[in-house]
């Protein structure tokens, strides 16, 4: 979440008591701080709010029902449009940190012939997990790694997958290589994020940042 990102001038907020692992597991005791935490934004002046973990899906809701700007927790908001972007021979390639913590609920999908069109794969046992088992911080070139095997196994495996949607946070930097890489659309939580200022911009709430 940097102004670089998005040519905007960016604010943030820590969520009281959320954890990567409280978050990934979808501790809805978080919902009351999630939803502080995003009036405080407002209260500050806020057009539109995103968070830093694609698993706080859970707790969109409930944050947008709490504020009246734009929420977008996680790109997987961006999934129900995605579906209906591409043609229904098409499918979505959902690429995440670690698949085997992502639970049916976070697709928020009801349809079956929907819900078949969805392939989800993890980066798990990659440089990222090595390293934050070792309390190590991971480089970008080892992110990009990670995910270029991930996409590779994805696309080698399902050849219809028309575009690809990262849920990490920590994916966006590396989305325009991967990009070029694979020659798919990808869309992240910059991608979500991006579309919400840009609401905000043409009304005039938010101007961007000058050269």
């Amino acid at each position: 979440m940097s102004p670089d990102t998005y040519g905007f001038p960016v604010d943030i907020e820590s969520v009281k008591g959320s954890t990567v692992d409280r978050t990934m597991s979808g501790d809805l005791t978080l919902v009351p701080a999630y939803i502080n935490a995003a009036r405080k934004l407002v209260e500050r002046g806020a057009v539109a709010i995103g968070s830093n973990c694609g698993f706080a899906i859970r707790y969109q809701a409930a944050v947008s029902a709490a504020v009246d700007v734009p929420v977008m927790l996680s790109s997987l908001v961006l999934l129900p449009a995605l579906l209906r972007q591409f043609a229904a021979s098409a499918q979505i390639g959902v690429v995440t940190s670690d698949s085997t913590l992502f639970a049916e609920d976070l697709l928020g999908i009801t349809d079956e012939a929907e819900r078949a069109r969805v392939v989800l794969v993890g980066i798990e046992g990659g440089n990222m997990s090595r390293n934050s088992a070792m309390n190590r911080p991971t480089e970008l070139a080892e992110i990009e790694e990670d995910v270029g095997v991930c996409v590779k196994r994805l696309l080698d495996a399902n050849p219809k997958v028309g575009a690809l949607l990262f849920t990490c946070t920590l994916f966006p930097a590396i989305t325009p290589a991967i990009r070029r890489r694979f020659g798919r659309p990808i869309y992240d939580i910059s991608t979500a994020c991006r579309l919400a200022l840009e609401s905000a911009v043409s009304t005039g709430l938010v101007h961007a940042l000058k050269e």
